[in-house]
């Protein structure tokens, strides 16, 4: 009745052509009926593992939205729930030794997973199981055989998977995208260039839980050149389309072996595609963070030396700093992401999905390999 009666009236304002009177119904319309339809339930889900620091940030930004609901937190040890516990105000009714303990009592639809990358595959196969959604912090899998084993279970439990970049929700790294291959400004490409990193895991202050596995050539699968090489791989896979480089070359060093006795600590991998080339920086040795990119291509080159920053230069005008629009809705952040996802209104693509992460997965396998072997490393034409 109520819509009725609006409309009715609307339809007066109308004949009555008064703008300013039709311009205030209208916003009242629009409220009525964003009112009318509820907002769907939260996305209830788990965390599994707390020996990622990414996880100090996830947990209170989770525990400030509605549209998702941390239900369980699962992490056996005991240490580490109490700090996290006190940390963060968290009931000790959410936290639960293993997923098996969590799923008797609650009703779980997803999960995001805080533990080293080597345990990635156990808690997709586990999940597979029960139907869960996996969300994790990148990379996807230490080596290419965990992540077909990823891949496979994803396959066999009917679920999705998500990989978590930061560098995924940077406005400027998305707006670069569009500028590339929606609106063609700058041609075909030619080089891209992806430099990560900072002083060091240890200098910057991680936990001792993080340092653990992530020094640990096992565990983490490498050092810098997983942790931060992953970052140019995932951007420059996406920007190819998805496309496979024919080649990799890496070098790797251990600068502060004192510090990083087991892994490297710089690293730098070339990729060669048929008409491109990637390069790759990532090191635990640079006195300033940076994430940032360099896209070339035959007729222009796009900087992003910023995650809100562009600078866009065409053989046919001088540089322009467009601005990056803000990103919305499901591409906002990583938990609108996961929360639409789960609800089936997006598929997980890009940045964030299993074929390219898979892509990715392959081109850190072979930059070891050649980091190894001194030698390029030639990839099949298809897996």
């Amino acid at each position: 009745m109520a819509l009725e009666f609006l409309s009715v009236f609307l339809v007066l304002l109308l004949s009555m052509k008064i703008r300013s009177v039709f311009s205030v119904a209208w916003l009242l319309f629009a409220i009525l009926i964003g009112r009318a339809q509820p907002a769907p339930p939260p996305v209830r889900f788990a965390i599994v593992g707390l020996t990622h620091d990414h996880a100090r940030g996830f947990i209170p930004a989770a525990r400030s939205r509605s549209d998702v609901q941390l239900v369980g937190i699962v992490e056996s040890d005991r240490e580490l729930v109490a700090r996290y516990a006190k940390a963060y105000q968290l009931s000790s009714d959410l936290f639960y030794p293993s997923l098996g303990d969590l799923l008797r009592k609650t009703n779980v639809q997803a999960v995001a997973t805080f533990t080293s990358t080597f345990e990635h595959r156990r808690v997709v196969e586990e999940c597979a199981a029960h139907g869960l959604t996996v969300m994790m912090e990148k990379p996807l899998a230490v080596n290419l055989e965990h992540a077909r084993a990823i891949q496979a279970a994803a396959k066999k439990g009917g679920i999705q998977i998500l990989v978590n970049y930061e560098t995924t929700w940077y406005p400027a790294n998305q707006a670069a995208y569009a500028i590339v291959h929606d609106q063609r400004a700058i041609g075909d490409l030619r080089k891209v260039v992806v430099h990560d990193g900072h002083r060091g895991p240890k200098e910057i202050g991680c936990s001792a839980e993080f340092l653990n596995w992530l020094t640990d050539p096992v565990l983490n699968g490498g050092g810098a050149l997983m942790d931060f090489g992953c970052y140019g791989a995932d951007l420059i896979t996406w920007l190819m389309d998805g496309q496979r480089p024919t080649a990799v070359l890496a070098v790797t060093q251990q600068l502060k072996p004192e510090v990083y006795p087991k892994v490297d600590d710089e690293a730098t991998i070339v990729l060669t595609y048929p008409h491109a080339q990637g390069i790759i920086q990532a090191s635990w040795n640079w006195a300033i963070d940076r994430k940032d990119m360099e896209i070339y291509g035959q007729t222009g080159q796009l900087l992003v030396p910023r995650k809100d920053v562009l600078k866009l230069r065409t053989v046919k005008s001088p540089e322009m700093e467009p601005t990056p629009p803000p990103l919305r809705g499901a591409q906002a952040d990583p938990l609108s992401y996961l929360a639409a996802v789960v609800r089936g209104e997006i598929k997980p693509s890009g940045l964030s999905s299993l074929e390219i992460n898979l892509v990715v997965t392959e081109i850190l396998d072979a930059a070891r390999t050649s980091a190894r072997t001194g030698k390029r490393v030639e990839l099949r034409s298809s897996r």
